[in-house]
């Protein structure tokens, strides 16, 4: 359903089983920068209504997310910490060239949310279904579905907003090179890392 064309290595699961704690922390500062990517497409492109309608929802629904993390956090006295740069997201940006027409900017931005979401999905399905902590498994299900949705919310506008045969075209390639960054991947207490 996802599309990814390399899945995660299921070696992830137990780092991040041992890690328990990063994970949690940097999954709490994925939820921030999620709803940080909706507020900025908001504020750059107010004139797609459709667009910020949506994006003001999942503004959020990002940020419920985050407090439900950030709490989990509380209760097991961990402290949440400065941001820390997010290795994977940092090289998906690379991808797609600097400039062209709004249009474009705003088609490459949705696909990079929607990949990003994708990709997240993913791991939370691996979390959901192989953490021993059968409660924190659950919670991982639950988020898991809200990330798919995610996923196609922001393919389904790139595809509204862009031609579509170029957007798919687009998508394809992302998806190809999102799994060579995979290849490198997989080994480290984070969402994405």
């Amino acid at each position: 359903m996802l599309g990814l064309k390399l899945p995660t290595d299921p070696r992830w699961v137990n780092i991040a089983e041992k890690n328990i704690d990063e994970i949690l922390i940097d999954h709490a500062h994925c939820e921030q920068k999620a709803a940080s990517t909706a507020i900025s497409l908001i504020v750059s492109f107010p004139e797609y209504t459709d667009l910020v309608t949506e994006m003001i929802a999942l503004v959020k629904e990002e940020m419920s997310h985050f407090k439900l993390v950030h709490d989990r956090l509380i209760n097991k006295g961990v402290v949440l910490g400065r941001d820390r740069k997010d290795e994977y997201v940092m090289d998906l940006i690379k991808f797609f060239p600097k400039g062209g027409s709004r249009t474009t900017q705003l088609v490459h931005r949705l696909l990079y949310a929607a990949l990003i979401e994708a990709r997240s999905c993913e791991r939370f399905r691996l979390l959901s279904e192989n953490l021993e902590d059968k409660e924190l498994a659950k919670f991982y299900r639950d988020l898991m579905v809200s990330e798919a949705n995610h996923y196609t919310l922001f393919l389904n506008f790139a595809r509204q907003y862009g031609n579509r045969t170029e957007v798919d075209e687009k998508w394809q390639a992302l998806l190809e090179y999102e799994a060579k960054l995979m290849k490198n991947l997989g080994n480290k207490e984070s969402i994405h890392g």
